[in-house]
C-alpha cells in the first residue's frame, strides 16, 4: 500500500492513497445507488412528451402504450402534448428534461429524419437522445385517380415517362413523408411528376378524388377506405416488405421499382444520460406491450403494425433513415414552404 511507517510501526497512508480509496468508495456507492434506483423504477409518474397535435396518430399510440405501462407499473404515464415547429418544440423540451427516466419522447421518426435537412437544430438526434425502442410502423399507400387509366406501378411509370411534367402528385408539403415518398419514386423511376404542396395530405387526397390531382402517397387509414369504395385506385404500399395490414397489396419495389422503400415509424426515446439499467427496463416493458394481442389489434384498426426493437437496432434505424431522407432532399433541392 502507498505510504510510510511511523516509529511505532503503524502504517501511515499517503494523501494520494486516501483520495484514491475515497474515490473508489464513492463510485461504488454511486453504483449501488444507481442499481437500487433502477430496480425500484418507477416510483412516480412518467411524462411522455408528444410533439404533435392531440388526436393524431402519434398521440393515439402514445396513449395506448402509456395506458399499458401504467397498468403494469402502478404509476401513471402522463401524455404531455407539446406541438409546434415540425415537432422541434417538444423535442427540445424532452432534451432539456432531467435524465432520470421520468421524461420520455414519443416521436414520429419520419419527421425526425427530415428535420436535420430542413432546419438548423439545437439538438442532434443521437448525441442528445438515447433510443429505447421502435413502437409502430405503417407504410403509405400509393393511390391514383381512377380516371387516369393506370392499373399498376409499371403503368404509372410508363405514363409518366410518356408525358413528362403532365402528372402531378400531391402531399402535405416538403418535409412530410408523402413528399419524400413521391420524390423517391421520381428519382428511382426517372420520371418527372410535378409536386403540388397542400396544407395536409388529406387535402391532396380530396383533390385526387375529384380528379384535380392524379397521384398521392397517402397514410393508409385515410386512403384505403376510398380505394375499397372505388373512388381511388390503390397500386402498392411504400414499405420494403408487404404489410400484414393488407397482405395482398404488393410493394412498390416488387411491383416495378426495385430498391424502393419508405414507411412511417414511431419510437420512444429518452434524454441521453438516462442510466442504462433504466433504459433496459423501459425497453423490456415496451417490447412486452407491443407483443400483446389487444395492442396489436388496436394498432391494426388504425392501419398500423405494432413493433419493437433493441435500443441498438433503433439507433441504427435512425442513422439509416436520416441518411436516406437527406439524399432525397438534397437531390430534389426541396425547401420548406
Amino acid at each position: 500500500m502507498d505510504g510510510s511507517t511511523n516509529s511505532r510501526g503503524f502504517h501511515i497512508m499517503s494523501r494520494e492513497a486516501k483520495l484514491t480509496i475515497a474515490l473508489v468508495s464513492a463510485l461504488a456507492a454511486l453504483g449501488v445507488a444507481a442499481t437500487s434506483h433502477a430496480q425500484n423504477y418507477p416510483t412516480k409518474p412518467i411524462r411522455m412528451i408528444v410533439p404533435w397535435n392531440p388526436g393524431g396518430t402519434t398521440d393515439t399510440i402514445a396513449r395506448i402504450l402509456g395506458q399499458k405501462m401504467s397498468e403494469a407499473w402502478g404509476h401513471p404515464v402522463v401524455i404531455d402534448i407539446r406541438p409546434g415547429a415540425s415537432a422541434i418544440i417538444g423535442t427540445e423540451i424532452a432534451m432539456r428534461a432531467p435524465a432520470d427516466g421520468y421524461t420520455l419522447l414519443h416521436a414520429n421518426m419520419a419527421q425526425w429524419a427530415t428535420n436535420p435537412s430542413f432546419y438548423k437544430l439545437n439538438y442532434d438526434t443521437l448525441r442528445d437522445f438515447a433510443p429505447i425502442s421502435l413502437a409502430a410502423t405503417a407504410p403509405q399507400l400509393l393511390v391514383v385517380y381512377p380516371g387516369l387509366g393506370v392499373n399498376s406501378v409499371r403503368d404509372l411509370i410508363r405514363v409518366a415517362k410518356a408525358e413528362p411534367g403532365k402528372l402531378n402528385f400531391g402531399s402535405g408539403g416538403a418535409g412530410t413523408l408523402a413528399f419524400s415518398a413521391g420524390e423517391l419514386f421520381k428519382m428511382l423511376a426517372g420520371v418527372n411528376m410535378v409536386h403540388v404542396p397542400y396544407k395536409g395530405t388529406i387535402l391532396a387526397l380530396n383533390d385526387l378524388l375529384g380528379g384535380r390531382c392524379q397521384v398521392v402517397f397517402s397514410d393508409m387509414p385515410i386512403a384505403l377506405p376510398h380505394a375499397k369504395a372505388g373512388k381511388a385506385r390503390a397500386l402498392a404500399v411504400t414499405s420494403a416488405k408487404r404489410t400484414p395490414l393488407v397482405p395482398d397489396m404488393p410493394t412498390i419495389a416488387e411491383a416495378g421499382l426495385p430498391g424502393y422503400g419508405v414507411e412511417n415509424t414511431w419510437g420512444v426515446l429518452a434524454p441521453k444520460a438516462v442510466p442504462k439499467a433504466i433504459l433496459a427496463k423501459l425497453n423490456a416493458e415496451i417490447v412486452r406491450v407491443h407483443n400483446l394481442p389487444d395492442v396489436k389489434d388496436r394498432y391494426a384498426t388504425m392501419g398500423l403494425e405494432a413493433i419493437s426493437s433493441t435500443p441498438e437496432a433503433f439507433g441504427a434505424f435512425i442513422r439509416a433513415d436520416e441518411a436516406k431522407f437527406a439524399k432525397i432532399i438534397k437531390a430534389t433541392g426541396a425547401k420548406v414552404e
